[in-house]
């Protein structure tokens, strides 16, 4: 399979898109799962799942299956879900607590660090370092509330990359930090099994030229979105509230108590981020939305979307159901989008690719980006 650039620019106001196949060829997947998912800093788990040592996750990043856990000092480890003996899956549970894992095929057992602490004969094989032969580690980085990894052997710069996204967004992290993020508390966790390519997804959350048509109840809050432009179409731009709206809410009545540090300029307004791979963080003045992508195949995605609010307001059961119901339908309106896109990618008329019109043109800095990191050579080729 050959990478390939896109297209000329079109006539006029349009600019193309990527060719259909790289929404359903499992080569281009392939390349995906190589050279972007396993080699970017992915937003696997939120810090509250893992709440006490010895609480553990399995997660799925690109080819590898990982486990997430916190050792006897609370600090996040990951670690490949591969024995080093014969390579058999040492956790086999989804999530859950444990003193050590242990393989279940000769019982080779391993501590919160991943350190080798026992196997059958182990002290009469004194030439085998324990350290070594422990559970390989992967990197880990805990930010806004998550932990965050990268399965690289030399990951790339988290300051430059996933701050280099917010940066390009919202103009400096610190505009993000208003929101605290990292001491909001979990209010309500929706999943989604989306029959689509993640791309679609991105695609579909960084244009709102869609949202006249199949957002109503967005556009009711925000009408500015109606026009076609997007939040992340300039950077630090968000979209007003209407003029009667009181809050980010379905119907647009007043939501629950406001977080206390957002800036002046940050009220009333909505602010998204595109975090490459696989993260969306959507900021109103009341929560925060993050969205998790985890691409499971070329026409298939899991996204687990969270709704983080002031701790008071989850501890007291405040009435969230407005806040979470609009954005909810949002994630049901886009899905469905990009589930009926879906079949066109494969269809020949779609072989070339389609088109951008200006209010999407920022799109193709996405696939230039895409282009750039999956081509064998690092770049675009011809």
């Amino acid at each position: 399979m050959i990478i390939e650039q896109l297209t000329e620019p079109l006539p006029g106001s349009l600019m193309p898109t990527l060719s259909g196949s790289y929404y359903h060829d499992p080569a281009v997947f392939a390349l995906e799962q190589e050279r972007i998912f396993e080699k970017s800093w992915m937003c696997v788990v939120h810090a509250a799942d893992l709440a006490k040592p010895g609480d553990f996750k399995l997660v799925q990043v690109g080819r590898e299956q990982l486990i997430i856990t916190r050792n006897r000092r609370g600090e996040a480890r990951a670690y490949f879900n591969v024995c080093r003996h014969r390579g058999m899956q040492v956790c086999t549970t989804e999530s859950g607590n444990a003193r050590r894992f242990q393989c279940g095929y000769h019982a080779w057992t391993y501590d919160l660090d991943g350190k080798l602490i026992a196997a059958p004969n182990l002290t009469k094989m004194p030439d085998v370092d324990k350290d070594t032969y422990g559970l390989q580690t992967v990197a880990v980085r805990e930010w806004l509330g998550y932990i965050w990894v990268c399965t690289a052997e030399e990951p790339p710069s988290f300051e430059e990359t996933v701050l280099g996204d917010v940066v390009d967004r919202v103009g400096e992290v610190e505009n993000l930090d208003h929101y605290g993020v990292e001491n909001l508390k979990l209010g309500r966790r929706i999943a989604y099994d989306v029959q689509a390519n993640w791309k679609l997804i991105i695609e579909n959350f960084m244009e709102c030229y869609h949202c006249a048509t199949i957002h109503p109840e967005l556009t009711n809050v925000i009408p500015q979105f109606a026009d076609g432009w997007a939040a992340q179409t300039k950077v630090n731009s968000g979209g007003v509230f209407g003029e009667d709206v009181e809050g980010f809410t379905v119907d647009g009545s007043a939501g629950v108590t406001k977080l206390p540090q957002i800036a002046p300029d940050q009220d009333r307004t909505y602010f998204a981020i595109t975090i490459r791979p696989n993260v969306f963080i959507n900021m109103v003045p009341d929560h925060v939305i993050v969205h998790r992508m985890f691409p499971t195949g070329p026409k298939r995605t899991y996204v687990e979307c969270d709704w983080l609010f002031l701790p008071d307001v989850v501890d007291q059961g405040m009435d969230i159901d407005k806040s979470v119901q609009l954005f909810d339908l949002v994630n049901q309106q886009d899905f469905d989008a990009c589930e009926k896109t879906q079949p066109g990618m494969e269809s020949r008329l779609y072989a070339e690719g389609g088109s951008l019109v200006p209010a999407e043109h920022h799109i193709s800095e996405f696939h230039d980006w895409l282009i750039k990191t999956i081509s064998p050579n690092a770049q675009a080729t011809a």
